[in-house]
């Protein structure tokens, strides 16, 4: 039977388990990151798009950082936007202050119409640190 290495964040294990799915796993030197919303920590969303992708950011930095990693170590990133053709330019404006300097993760980025009353997800893999 597989074990999974499972990583929480400080105050959001409740969540996790109510909604049956673990924020991270590491394995094999990685660490795949489960989608972090604008959620504040009882999972209702965070007011406004700006609000959303700074509070998704600060969730996904918790779980990181749970897991002794940063931004700075991760390799690969999705970001899911409602009505990207709209909402991108907002979203990116907030991204810097996150994302740190060159050379940057890769980055794919999905136009969904649904976000479970959300209007941004980010998703990454990070190579945790030696």
């Amino acid at each position: 039977m597989n074990t999974r290495d499972v990583v929480y964040s400080p105050k959001r294990q409740e969540l996790y388990e109510r909604n049956r799915y673990s924020p991270a796993i590491r394995s094999n030197g990685f660490l795949f990151v489960s989608g972090q919303v604008g959620s504040l920590d009882d999972g209702s969303p965070q007011e406004g798009l700006t609000s959303q992708v700074r509070q998704a950011f600060e969730n996904l930095n918790n779980i990181l950082a749970a897991a002794g990693s940063s931004f700075a170590d991760v390799v690969d990133v999705t970001v899911f936007m409602v009505d990207a053709e709209k909402n991108f330019e907002e979203v990116w404006t907030v991204v810097p202050d996150y994302w740190g300097e060159a050379p940057f993760p890769t980055l794919t980025a999905v136009g969904v119409t649904w976000l479970y009353g959300y209007d941004f997800e980010i998703k990454v893999i990070a190579k945790l640190p030696e």
